[in-house]
């Protein structure tokens, strides 16, 4: 159990990425704003003060070596392993860099907000948890920062060995039912508060909604957070008004 108030060693943002995506090819390097849509999130990240390092995960396939060559574009670590054991590929990215804190990421989250991440790491030292994230039942959707430690995952990792959804799902042992964890979840301010609004990018519907808001934003503030994303869906004189994705 997590028993470390303390900023530790190295708290590391992973980033879960791929090209070879089955809604959406190629989406995490898709053009929004003229920056492909892992840079913006690589961007949102390095507003966390309290992460010391970015590492994109992603495999060791041909496809996904532009993935490769954007993290050194951006100088950010790069670690490359299976593409179906995806708890090894994020454990062995944690190991290699020296991380003691994981912030697991998945690259689908273009509009991640800065705030929220750093809440979620507060509120790990803070309460104590094993494991943090957003309430996923009460946030949109496209924000989940999920954050453990490296030394949980090891245990996750050798208890769940032939386990295929705990290997594609990562952290899905540490939080299902029955958990010997301690869990915490973040809860929405009541402007917040809107289950079921999708800001992920898994299908062209999501690209055009999420460029949309970009073209709308990122002019006068790049890192614009949650507040500023859903005052604009209620503007009915933006583009998308009528057209939001929604979960289910």
């Amino acid at each position: 159990m997590n028993s470390s108030f303390s900023k530790p060693k190295r708290i590391a943002a992973i980033i879960e990425a791929r090209m070879t995506s089955s809604r959406l090819p190629g989406k995490v390097l898709m053009d929004v704003c003229g920056k492909p849509a892992l840079q913006h999130l690589v961007d949102r990240l390095r507003q966390v003060e309290t992460i010391d390092d970015i590492v994109i995960a992603t495999t060791y396939n041909f496809d996904d070596d532009p993935v490769h060559a954007l993290a050194e574009q951006l100088g950010v670590l790069c670690y490359r392993g299976s593409e179906s054991d995806v708890l090894g590929r994020v454990l062995g990215a944690a190991k290699t860099f020296s991380v003691d804190v994981i912030v697991e990421i998945t690259a689908d989250c273009p509009l991640l907000d800065p705030q929220i991440s750093a809440r979620c790491i507060d509120a790990y030292f803070d309460s104590g948890s094993d494991y943090v994230c957003i309430d996923t039942g009460s946030y949109p959707s496209g924000l989940e920062t999920q954050v453990f430690a490296t030394s949980v995952l090891s245990e996750v990792d050798a208890s769940h060995r032939d386990d295929p959804d705990a290997r594609e799902h990562v952290s899905l042992p540490i939080y299902q039912q029955g958990s010997p964890y301690k869990l915490h979840y973040l809860q929405p301010s009541g402007e917040h508060l809107w289950p079921g609004l999708r800001l992920d990018l898994d299908t062209a519907e999501d690209y055009a909604f999420i460029s949309a808001i970009y073209q709308a934003l990122y002019a006068e503030d790049p890192y614009f957070g949650l507040s500023k994303i859903l005052k604009l869906l209620d503007d009915p004189g933006f583009s998308m008004h009528r057209h939001r994705p929604v979960t289910g």
